[in-house]
């Protein structure tokens, strides 16, 4: 069963008595940055963090295993002095940071970025930002207790062909639409083979946290997502960021009515199920869902289905097929990424570190996205359907 949010959790976010950051920046000000969470995830945001436009210093880093802090600390050595740590309130006691990028497993999302914005730090908190659907309370009021930025780790909502397809949809283009497609495979098999590490560097137990004390095994360090102690399968990983472009571009944050079949037919090692179909009752449209672990053909992307025109989006780019066009098979208008989206999304995070506008995913995005795949394993683990809220809730 999915790992239950512990009591400290809680009790950080019912004390916070945070002050938001009060450091005025000049135009060349470097904005000083904590990691917390440094593998694979965070050397993508610092890349990203690196092509935003604003000057940074990595000031700390925290991980649990030591090489990763520091490879962090030797991409940092030409800009500052970066320290190092295993427990991750090091970076936060540091009062001169303004800003942390927490990329860690899902288990400790909620955890960290409470203490983060109680400790006055803006976030960066990577996706899913909530392990359980209780913790998606507990985070937004330990934002909203708060003065701090906190922006979500959905990057569509700042990727540019993403916010000029959900004008289009909401400007109504496509007509009526009444069913959203969505899709993601990728192939754990032969494209996410992971390379061994060195456990004797690694604090097991820090990274446990709160899960259930377990021994430490290689397929739970690196495929952690797939087991619900920390993560949430394909439903908070992958359909996380597709369900949030729908609910943003339908302006509908939650589902009334989830079924979900699911499937371990390859990663028998897993909790999570590696072969998924799920579909999603909203108040005026559906929303399904398919997805493997081990064919990663077409990758992932999504398609709004309307009355007048149908609209196809992925990362690469977007397309609209209108109703009634000789070839339909060509699209009437077309556009083709030209950044990734987490540049942007980074670049927004900065620019409100610095102006204390609302950021492009607000916390309340961030829990809606996470909520939806929550409530989908939720019907997994009821015999593959659920209401919402659950009938003794109503």
């Amino acid at each position: 069963m999915p790992y239950t949010t512990d009591r400290r959790t809680f009790l950080i976010a019912g004390s916070l008595t945070a002050l938001a950051s009060t450091r005025v920046f000049g135009a060349n000000d470097r904005l000083r940055i904590g990691v917390i969470g440094a593998g694979g995830r965070m050397r993508a945001l610092l890349d990203s963090a690196e092509k935003a436009g604003e000057p940074i210093e990595i000031v700390s880093v925290s991980d649990v295993y030591a090489p990763h802090c520091e490879e962090v600390k030797t991409r940092a050595s030409a800009t500052s002095a970066t320290t190092t740590c295993v427990d991750f309130k090091q970076v936060l006691d540091d009062k001169t940071i303004d800003a942390v990028i927490i990329a860690t497993p899902d288990h400790w999302h909620v955890r960290i970025a409470s203490a983060a914005v109680a400790a006055g730090k803006d976030v960066y908190l990577e996706k899913p930002v909530t392990h359980t659907l209780e913790e998606g309370e507990t985070l937004r009021k330990a934002v909203r207790s708060s003065k701090q930025i906190l922006q979500c780790g959905m990057q569509q909502r700042s990727w540019t062909h993403f916010r000029n397809a959900v004008d289009l949809i909401q400007g109504g283009a496509l007509g009526q639409v009444t069913q959203v497609r969505t899709y993601w495979w990728q192939n754990y098999g032969t494209n996410w083979v992971p390379k061994p590490i060195d456990a004797s560097q690694l604090d097991w137990k820090q990274w446990l946290g709160g899960a259930p004390d377990q021994p430490y095994t290689s397929e739970k360090y690196h495929r952690w997502r797939w087991f619900w102690n920390f993560g949430g399968g394909a439903m908070t990983d992958l359909f996380t960021h597709w369900i949030d472009v729908v609910q943003w571009a339908m302006k509908s944050d939650e589902p009334s009515t989830a079924f979900m079949l699911g499937d371990k037919r390859i990663f028998k090692q897993w909790d999570c199920p590696d072969t998924i179909q799920a579909a999603f009752r909203y108040p005026d449209f559906d929303v399904v869902y398919e997805g493997m672990m081990s064919s990663s053909i077409d990758d992932g992307g999504l398609e709004f289905r309307g009355t007048e025109a149908t609209l196809k989006l992925n990362r690469s780019g977007m397309s609209i097929h209108h109703e009634g066009v000789k070839d339909e098979r060509n699209p009437t208008l077309k556009e083709a990424s030209f950044e990734d989206g987490t540049h942007t999304h980074m670049r927004n995070f900065f620019s409100c570190i610095k102006s204390r506008k609302e950021p492009n995913a607000p916390v309340e995005t961030g829990i809606a996205a996470a909520r939806a795949g929550h409530i989908g394993n939720l019907a997994y683990h009821h015999s593959g359907m659920t209401t919402w809220p659950p009938s003794s809730a109503r």
